[in-house]
């Protein structure tokens, strides 16, 4: 069996071995797929075989930069420009890839930003914003989806599933985050988003799930561990004593992809170094 890494160019990235052809033959969208841990998710689907649509709704650039990476391990990749928090963007990028790619297996909605701000000080344009992004986005990405998934169905020389959705949500669907009301309020929502998805699309052989980062170095969060310091102070809220990296929800979002997971539906994967086990609490309480 011949087996490739799975690394992407995050400097320092841990490694893990998985199949190259694991996701042969299906094909993956990838929200929010120029930086960050989109970036690196999407390339590892392309390590594990898929083909991948790149979506981004800045950074031109940087997303073509995923799309040469992923084609020179030998697969299809496109980048394709769309605002998932507009319903008529997410109509027209779903569209696009069941032409030019012929279906879609894989769902990764990961797209999601930040608007950082005490609770008494924050506008009603930040909360809207994050809302509108981290959770309507996710909604309408896996509505069209599920849409081809159904038009699909099985088609088992492919997956034993007619079709695959990972939300992207984080530690703070679990854990309170003050200064963060909208951002944890978002996650928080992705979470019952996803069980009533799986609930309801899993007779269909639908499989929807989560994944829940913890500390990851990413650039959302770059003061938070770009420093001796700060790193020091963050570690102290992760047992297993490391900063995440975006190779490890990558990782995770291939395994959870793949038929390997066939039967794990409606689940939460927490990625986070032991984050939710509430440190705090191991030398008290």
């Amino acid at each position: 069996m011949e087996e490739q890494d799975i690394v992407s160019s995050t400097e320092g990235a841990p490694r893990g071995v998985i199949p190259a052809h694991l996701l042969k033959g299906q094909k993956a969208l990838v929200t929010g797929a120029n930086s960050g841990i989109g970036r690196a998710t999407a390339v590892a689907l392309g390590r594990a075989g898929a083909d991948v649509v790149v979506n981004y709704v800045a950074g031109k650039e940087e997303a073509e930069q995923v799309v040469e990476e992923i084609t020179a391990l030998g697969v299809r990749a496109a980048a394709y420009e769309a605002d998932v928090s507009s319903e008529d963007q997410v109509i027209a990028m779903t569209n696009r890839m069941v032409e030019e790619f012929g279906t879609i297996d894989i769902l990764v909605a990961n797209a999601g930003l930040q608007r950082d701000s005490r609770f008494t000080d924050m506008t009603l344009a930040q909360w809207q914003k994050v809302l509108d992004v981290n959770l309507t986005g996710q909604f309408l990405c896996a509505r069209e989806a599920t849409k081809e998934f159904l038009r699909r169905g099985v088609v088992p020389e492919v997956s034993r599933a007619a079709g695959k959705i990972i939300c992207m949500s984080s530690v703070h669907q679990l854990i309170p985050w003050a200064g963060h009301v909208n951002y944890a309020s978002s996650k928080g929502g992705v979470q019952m988003m996803m069980q009533t998805l799986a609930q309801e699309l899993a007779p269909h052989k639908i499989r929807v799930n989560a994944v829940a980062p913890g500390a990851i170095k990413t650039p959302i969060n770059r003061s938070a561990w770009d420093t001796p310091d700060a790193e020091r102070d963050l570690l102290q809220l992760i047992p297993y004593g490391r900063v995440g990296e975006p190779d490890d929800i990558a990782n995770a979002v291939v395994g959870l992809a793949s038929d390997l997971m066939d039967y794990v539906v409606g689940a939460t994967l927490y990625v986070d170094g032991g984050m939710t086990l509430f440190p705090g609490f191991a030398t008290g309480g």
